[in-house]
């Protein structure tokens, strides 16, 4: 090692040396509030300058989740391939492509309009971040709290917020609907929806749905006028919802109906189960935790759980008796709190239609009342052609003849279609079960 070497380390060991004396020093005898003081003014001193500003976008507003982040997300993934440092891949057996993401931590660069722009995307745990969000009972039952902090030039401030990040909401939008398969989403115990849903692969298509055929066209119309409608519920001050009741028979189309829509529509499911619900606060929280574009479900209700009516309402309230009920759930689905999203669909199940309570039926809360009854021709016809292939047959017309006369749903001849391995001969197999339900059905009534 030359000399001129030895004399460089020798001064910058000599220096750290000093350093650190000068800081145990300044630990020791300057109080270490005034210190925390002087650091603070130094760093307000700087951002003062600072020719940067950064906005935070939380994941949650409140109870419901921010929008803001769920675009950022949809719309980085995008971009972390480009800049990102690391990156997180995905795919479900369902979904069309690799979906990519940004990591905890990671930095992703945009460009916009000449601008640059950094995010970052930051994680805090739960134990770490509660004394800092102790206000917020929803973050403390969350095990983390994710942000993303986006950096810019402050000259640029209005062209960012006024432009960059509307560009933003809407490739997101438009991201989703590209690439996203529909997730189901269901409650957690904590009474929270659980984040991400699983996958939906229910196999049930507006195309292999057996129901009535003009029944079919009357859904698939009011749904395509129900997604083009933003500006007339604006117009008319409504809230951009529309409610489902699905009635009739089990085993006449219900779930499967359910499924063709949110395929047809591309909106996430979110399975509302009322007996995993403690109270009408929960019941409040979880509304507030969907996203927008998305169908909320609540199947069998007239047995889920038996909901006060609206004279025990108060009774119950005096009681202290803090449970779901009726004047609680018509608030969600038809009162103020029902404005707080839009694009949603509710949909009700029923087996009996008779036993629900007529406050729940009203137009504004299900709009459309869909009755599923048993097997018709129509449908019929459908479940030859899903499961064999065939849309003419010498049979036809005898079972046509059968199904006016007999109640089959369309689950039980879709079990009897399984059953046929040779679909030319094995229709008379379907003759056969029908006429067997016919006959059983004079018995019953004849006794």
């Amino acid at each position: 090692m030359s000399n001129n070497s030895k004399t460089l380390l020798s001064a910058v060991a000599s220096l750290a040396a000093s350093a650190m004396l000068i800081r145990s020093i300044t630990n020791e005898f300057i109080p270490h509030e005034v210190i925390e003081y002087f650091n603070s003014g130094l760093h307000n001193l700087s951002r003062k300058f600072s020719t940067q500003l950064t906005v935070v976008i939380e994941e949650f507003q409140g109870m419901s989740r921010n929008q803001v982040f769920e675009a950022a997300e949809a719309y980085l993934g995008t971009k972390a391939t480009l800049s990102g440092q690391r990156v997180k891949a995905s795919k479900s057996e369902n979904d069309k492509n690799l979906s990519f993401g940004v990591d905890r931590g990671d930095e992703v660069n945009d460009e916009f309009e000449g601008v640059k722009i950094r995010w970052i995307k930051l994680c805090i745990q739960a134990e770490s971040s509660s004394r800092r969000h102790h206000h917020d009972m929803n973050a403390l039952l969350r095990s983390e709290i994710r942000f993303y902090e986006l950096s810019f030039p402050k000259k640029h401030k209005q062209k960012i917020f006024g432009s960059y990040l509307p560009y933003v909401m809407k490739r997101a939008k438009a991201i989703k609907q590209e690439n996203e398969t529909v997730k189901l989403h269901t409650i957690d115990c904590r009474g929270y929806w659980k984040v991400p849903g699983v996958t939906f692969s229910h196999p049930m298509t507006f195309e292999t749905l057996a129901i009535d055929a003009e029944l079919k066209r009357e859904v698939v119309n009011d749904l395509d006028k129900f997604v083009k409608g933003k500006e007339f519920y604006k117009r008319t001050g409504k809230a951009w919802k529309r409610g489902y009741l699905l009635y009739g028979p089990p085993g006449t189309g219900k779930s499967s109906l359910i499924a063709a829509m949110a395929y047809h529509l591309n909106y996430d499911i979110y399975d509302f189960v009322l007996t995993a619900v403690q109270d009408n606060s929960e019941l409040k929280n979880l509304i507030l935790g969907m996203s927008n574009r998305s169908i909320l479900v609540i199947e069998d209700i007239d047995c889920t759980i038996k909901l006060q009516n609206r004279e025990e309402d108060g009774e119950t309230a005096k009681n202290g008796d803090n449970k779901v009920t009726l004047s609680g759930l018509l608030n969600i689905i038809d009162g103020l709190w029902s404005c707080c999203g839009e694009e949603r669909i509710i949909i009700f199940t029923t087996n009996h239609k008779e036993r629900l309570d007529p406050a729940l039926l009203r137009p504004g809360r299900m709009d459309m009342h869909i009755h599923l009854s048993y097997c018709n021709f129509s449908a019929f016809e459908q479940l030859a052609f899903n499961y064999h292939g065939i849309s003419q047959h010498k049979l036809f017309e005898q079972i046509e003849g059968l199904l006016r006369e007999v109640q089959v749903t369309p689950a039980e001849i879709a079990g009897e279609m399984i059953k046929i391995s040779d679909a030319k001969e094995g229709l008379q197999d379907i003759v056969k079960f029908i006429h067997n339900k016919k006959m059983h059905a004079a018995e019953h009534d004849s006794n």
